[in-house]
This record gives C-alpha cells, sequence and structure tokens, in this order.
C-alpha cells in the first residue's frame, strides 16, 4: 500500500537499526559488568529485595520468574550477543516474522533488567532505548519496505527529545533564559570529558552562543522533521551535529548517541528500492503498535505543554512512550564526594573512580557510550544527600569488606594487601584550574576539603553475613 510504505527510507531504517544494536551492545555490557555490584544478590540494592517488595504489574521483568547473579549475567551476555548478531545485520537475513522476534528479544531483556535496576537505572535514555527498541520491532528488514507511520513515530520520539529539553530548559533555571548557563556547565556536568576543560575556557560571547544555538536547535529543528524532503534530512543533520558538539563536551552515556540514532531514521536516500508486497499481517501488527503509541502519546504529549514539565519520566511500566529532558537547572559549584580508607585511623588514601574526579592532577576520561552508573550516581549524591541514602553506608561497608565486585567499579584499591580498618566520605568542591594554574601546577582541577559527608565507619561496624 502506497500509504504505507516508504521504501526511499531503506538507508535511514538501515543507518538505525545498526546503530540502535550498537548502544544496545553498549546496554548490555554495563549491566554484564556492574549489575552483580549495583543489584545482585550482595549489591548495594539487591535485587530480590525490590523484587519482594514490587509486583509484576508495576515492574514486569523475567526475574520475577527465578533471580539470581548468575541468571542476570546470562541475560545481560545474551544481550551483548544478540546485540552483535543485529548489527551485523542477522535482523535483515532473517525472514520478516524473524527480524521481528531478533529486534524484540533484547528488548524484553533489557526491559527485565531495567526494571530491576532501581535508582542505577533511573535515567532518561534508559526508557528511550526501550522506547527505540520497542519502535524497532515493526520497522521491518530487508524483506518489506520501511512502514511510513512506524518512522514517523521515530520523529516523534526525537522530537519528545529534543523538545522535551528545550522546553524544560525555558521553564527552568534562568540562566537558560539570559544565555549564561554554559558559563558554569562544562566545569560542573555530571562528568567531564577530555575536552571540558577547554570547552569551559571558550570566550564567554561564544558561551552565549552556544546557548542560543542550543535553544534553536532543540525547539526549531524538531518542527522541521516533518517537512518534505530534502528538509527533514538537513533537520536531521543539524541534530547529529549539534549532538556531535555534546559528545565532544562531555560524557552523557549513549544519550547523545542514541539521539544520533533516531535522528537517522529521517535520511531519505532519494533513490527507492523495490520490494515485494507488505504483507497483510504485518500491515496489520505496525498499524496496531502505531495506534497504541498515539494513545499512549496523550500523556507525554500533555507534558510537554504543562507549566510543572516532568523530566524523563515514564507514564507506563513497559516504557513504551516517555517524557524526556536534561539539565532543566545548571549547578554553578561542583562538589565531589570522595571515598577514603585508613588502616590507622590517622593517614587516610582516597578510592579513585574510573570517571568521576578525584586526584587533582589525572586529566578527565573519555567514557561515553559507555555508562559508569556509580560514578554518576556520586555526582548527585554531591548535589543532595538524599540521592544516597540508600546506599552510601552500604558501599562503604563493602570497602570495609574489600568486596571485589565492588571494587572493580573503581579505577584502583588503595588498600591491595588487605581492606582498611576505617572508610569515610568527604566532601571537596572542585573547580577546574585556569590556564595559569595548569601551567604552573599541571593539575586539570583544583579543590578545597567542604567537610565531611559520611562519617567514619569501622571494621568492627559492618554488617554481618546475615544481614547480607
Amino acid at each position: 500500500m502506497r500509504w504505507f510504505d516508504a521504501p526511499d527510507y531503506w538507508l535511514g531504517r538501515l543507518l538505525f537499526q545498526r546503530a540502535l544494536a550498537g548502544v544496545y551492545l553498549v546496554g548490555f555490557l554495563a549491566a554484564a559488568r556492574q549489575c552483580r555490584a549495583l543489584i545482585g544478590e550482595h549489591g548495594l540494592l539487591p535485587a530480590p529485595r525490590h523484587l519482594a517488595r514490587t509486583t509484576g504489574r508495576d515492574t514486569p521483568t523475567l526475574f520475577r520468574l527465578h533471580y539470581s547473579d548468575r541468571f542476570l549475567a546470562a541475560v545481560a551476555w545474551a544481550g551483548v550477543l544478540l546485540a552483535v548478531a543485529l548489527a551485523a545485520g542477522l535482523g535483515d537475513e532473517a525472514p520478516l516474522w524473524g527480524g521481528m522476534l531478533l529486534w524484540t528479544a533484547p528488548w524484553v531483556l533489557y526491559l527485565s533488567i531495567v526494571n530491576i535496576g532501581q535508582t542505577w537505572y533511573s535515567f532518561g535514555w534508559e526508557s528511550l532505548l526501550l522506547e527505540a527498541g520497542a519502535l524497532a520491532v515493526f520497522l521491518g528488514n530487508a524483506h518489506t519496505a520501511p512502514p511510513w507511520p512506524v518512522l514517523l513515530l521515530i520523529r516523534w520520539l526525537l522530537f519528545r527529545v529534543e523538545v522535551g529539553a528545550g522546553l524544560i530548559k525555558l521553564r527552568g533555571d534562568s540562566c537558560w533564559r539570559d544565555l549564561t548557563c554554559l558559563y558554569y556547565h562544562h566545569e560542573t556536568q555530571p562528568m567531564p570529558g577530555p575536552l571540558s576543560w577547554w570547552f569551559h575556557w571558550l570566550p564567554r560571547p561564544l558561551h552565549r552562543v552556544e546557548a542560543a544555538a542550543n535553544h534553536l536547535v532543540q525547539l526549531v529543528a524538531p518542527v522541521a522533521l516533518f517537512l518534505p524532503q530534502p528538509v527533514a534530512t538537513v533537520a536531521a543533520a543539524v541534530i547529529v551535529a549539534t549532538q556531535l558538539w555534546l559528545v565532544l563536551s562531555g560524557n552523557f552515556a549513549w544519550l547523545n548517541w542514541l539521539t544520533i540514532t533516531l535522528a537517522l531514521s529521517a535520511v531519505s536516500s532519494g533513490s527507492p528500492r523495490a520490494y515485494p508486497a507488505t504483507p497483510d499481517w504485518f500491515l496489520a501488527c505496525a498499524t496496531a503498535y502505531s495506534a497504541l503509541v498515539v494513545v499512549l502519546s496523550y500523556h507525554p504529549a500533555r507534558n510537554l505543554l504543562s507549566r510543572r514539565q516532568a523530566m524523563n519520566r515514564s507514564f507506563d511500566p513497559l516504557h513504551l512512550v516517555n517524557s524526556y529532558g536534561a539539565f532543566g537547572s545548571v549547578t554553578r559549584l561542583r562538589h565531589e564526594v570522595v571515598l577514603e580508607g585508613s588502616t590507622d585511623g590517622h593517614t587516610w588514601l582516597a578510592y579513585e573512580f574510573k570517571g568521576k574526579p578525584g586526584e587533582p592532577h589525572r586529566r578527565p576520561r573519555q567514557w561515553a557510550p559507555y555508562h559508569l552508573r556509580l560514578d554518576w550516581l556520586m555526582w548527585f549524591a554531591a548535589i543532595n544527600p538524599g540521592y544516597a541514602r540508600p546506599w552510601m553506608t552500604p558501599l562503604l561497608h563493602r570497602l570495609l569488606d574489600g568486596d571485589r565486585d565492588t571494587l572493580r567499579l573503581l579505577r584502583g584499591n588503595p588498600f591491595p594487601d588487605r581492606p582498611p580498618a576505617r572508610v569515610r566520605a568527604m566532601l571537596y568542591r572542585y573547580r577546574f584550574t585556569t590556564r595559569a594554574e595548569r601551567r604552573a601546577t599541571g593539575a586539570w582541577w583544583h579543590r578545597e576539603p567542604v567537610g565531611t559527608f559520611h562519617r567514619p565507619l569501622s571494621a568492627a561496624e559492618r554488617p554481618g553475613s546475615a544481614d547480607r
């Protein structure tokens, strides 16, 4: 059917599906390497306890059938293998129904992890990956023309991502309206990257241009996605360019790469491919799912128009249609929680993290699209200790135990021979060094102590094995 088929978008579908498989790969790899320490049976926020407190209706997940750390690892590594296969093109080699099943499998597996992930999986890009992954199921493969309704829904998703982020800024912090937020953002963002120091010291007039361009791209370009070609492709290219700028300036897990993935779906090849007639059963499935998304879009659309707009909220337990937004407020000062241990109560050694700032002479690293979940939550903890209340004390207890899974989340262990006798969490004020300070000291950061974040704990205070 001509109204349903979009044969000139074969390239956009190809780019979208391959890139989405790459994002799935990163997400599952992060789960395989981190989840045991975060949500395992002896993790900081154990999944079995969460499952006991919730219902299948609230949090549907395969782990309601069975939970063990081995099963969690099996689910994560199975997702890795599926993502590799899809990135290599297995979805196009399979028959149409088989391709749909192949795209359904990683969505089910990742949903199962997200719904037991608790605060570690409370980021907007988790729902974004699930929403995009669900749409990919109904996008078809090389055996059928791309369905136009699903392509439009991918643009609707990209529209909500961009416009949601744009409106939350205009409604939020006044520095977005006076174009001064970038005076602070590159320094105070959750996890600066290797170029963030240079971005921070760009001339302030250029920072104002950055902020103004952000408003233009997030509030105007998404509207152009729904205009005829080649305008839609140009709008997508503008969004991609902006996201690449953000990739260079910081570490935002796979948010930027997934936004780029969505934009790639709007690319038209200009030369339609010939496809066999679309099967009636596929037309019915894609149309029915498109109608479901339209119905479920009511609350996210209403949220976009609300003066009390909520960022990164899911309106259904399957994360099928969600609201998005980022940096409605920008912090002016950067504080960091530094974990320290001691064998004698006098000399304290710091635990260095992989991504978050620590030792002032250590240059920020590039980690995105990989997501360091504990590092990110430590940034939130420094802003508001309430974020860390459920897991900070268990984290300190794991350090007292010398827990190997927890230590794997960190860059190194300052106590390789035996665990410390005492641990504590201190709060520091961080700022980027000036050019003169960097030339003189070689340090990327200057820091000053603020006070105690968590009182010292001793080995005698750690819970017994029965409590763990």
